[in-house]
């Protein structure tokens, strides 16, 4: 796929998803800004990707700071096409009963502010260009409860309306804004997961989980007028069909 000239800004990129989304787009000839906490992580990438990668620390629940992320982004590679929202965290694992709040916030912070922000950043340059493609990572728990996901279910439910909000308001105006459930993917969040011994997805064996590579490449294809049928809902990856669609089968 070929996105030669595109700039990608991928959050969350230090790791899992994020850096394997990195990769496959600097791969396929885009300028990828990687953005993440962790700042060590990041710019190891972008010494690996080369001199179409920019490296720039973040923390996605400070709007300042992702505001400047994306400006950052727009002035070094003369825009800002993709914005893939990948930043997100599993904690706290627990039941509602008996859950840590202040942890609980903060998760809201990350994986439901966090990507309004982003849309928030994003949006106005990529009507102003007349183009634009948004595409927010969501989970089957954005669809259903999960015990002992309170926190992590209400985050990626609100970010399932967020992208159909997205949607409603600025199809019209060149943007294809979806999201993407991935499934079980073997990232350290399924590592955390696992070791919470809570609910069936944490007793699932490793070997059932996707490689990162996996949703990676479903981003690139949802960068693509083929998933334009899905602008506005999650595409699942765990779907045979939208697997041999991507190429995955």
């Amino acid at each position: 796929m070929n996105m030669v000239g595109k700039t990608v800004l991928v959050t969350g990129a230090s790791r899992g998803i994020g850096a394997a989304a990195g990769r496959a787009f600097a791969d396929a000839g885009a300028n990828v800004a990687l953005v993440a906490r962790t700042t060590d992580a990041i710019a190891e990438l972008a010494g690996e990707i080369g001199e179409k990668a920019l490296a720039i620390p973040c923390d996605v629940s400070r709007h300042a700071e992702v505001e400047a992320a994306i400006d950052a982004t727009a002035r070094t590679f003369g825009g800002l096409d993709v914005l893939i929202n990948n930043a997100g965290v599993i904690e706290p694992i627990g039941h509602l009963a008996e859950t840590d709040v202040e942890a609980w916030a903060r998760t809201i912070d990350i994986n439901l502010r966090g990507v309004m922000y982003g849309m928030r950043a994003a949006m106005p340059g990529m009507i102003a260009q007349g183009h634009g493609t948004i595409i927010n990572i969501s989970s089957g728990a954005a669809h259903g409860p999960v015990e002992g996901w309170s926190a992590y279910c209400s985050s990626k439910a609100g970010v399932y309306m967020l992208t159909r909000m997205g949607d409603k308001e600025a199809r019209e105006k060149g943007l294809r804004i979806m999201g993407l459930s991935p499934g079980t993917v073997a990232t350290d969040m399924q590592r955390e997961i696992k070791a919470s011994g809570i609910n069936p997805v944490s007793q699932l064996d490793w070997s059932t989980h996707i490689p990162a590579e996996w949703p990676a490449q479903a981003l690139l294809w949802m960068c693509t007028d083929a998933a334009d049928n899905y602008l506005g809902t999650d595409i699942s990856l765990r779907e045979d069909d939208i697997r041999e669609k991507v190429g995955l089968v």
